[in-house]
């Protein structure tokens, strides 16, 4: 079950638009690129990285609210405008060292190809592009930007024993 690899999972590697959010882009008059994020997903990405989780976000997207998004959930590693993903991929796995298997990667269309063919797991959403969905490990039962995120953190945590019920109030 593939469910077992989750478990060696350290790192969580997130593309943004069409994972975290739906892969729809505002643009206001004045050229600022408006997204939604889900509150769940925020959740769980600040949860995860208080449990020791190392999650790192690798986005085409160059929005400082973005940025801004990820460093107000606690992400150490938010890399904006990103073309090439592998390689940044490759120096961040080779500062933590971090064997692949040891790496997922949640995307949904082709820029996130090469990544999700190098770690250990990968992960797409429910309505990822077909080439993405095939080689996924897992495909989540959630749309982009409805969830997966929270989902499949939730899956690690859970099974690595660090998913806690208690009465927790996080800053979202």
């Amino acid at each position: 079950m593939i469910y077992t690899k989750f478990k060696t999972i350290k790192c969580v590697v997130l593309d943004v638009d069409g994972v975290l959010t739906d892969g729809k882009i505002l643009v206001t008059e004045e050229g600022h690129q408006l997204r939604t994020f889900h509150v769940k997903d925020g959740y769980a990405i600040q949860y995860a990285v208080k449990q020791g989780l190392t999650i790192v976000v690798i986005t085409g997207a160059k929005s400082l609210g973005v940025k801004a998004r990820f460093e107000g959930l606690g992400v150490k590693e938010t890399y904006l405008g990103i073309h090439d993903k592998w390689s940044v991929l490759e120096e961040v796995m080779n500062r933590y060292q971090l064997a692949p298997t040891e790496v997922m990667f949640i995307g949904d269309d082709m820029p996130d190809y090469l990544c999700m063919q190098k770690v250990g797991v990968a992960v797409a959403p429910a309505d990822a592009v077909e080439e993405i969905k095939a080689i996924s490990h897992y495909v989540s039962r959630c749309k982009g930007g409805e969830g997966v995120v929270r989902e499949v953190l939730e899956k690690i945590l859970k099974l690595q024993g660090k998913w806690h019920n208690d009465i927790f109030v996080p800053s979202v």
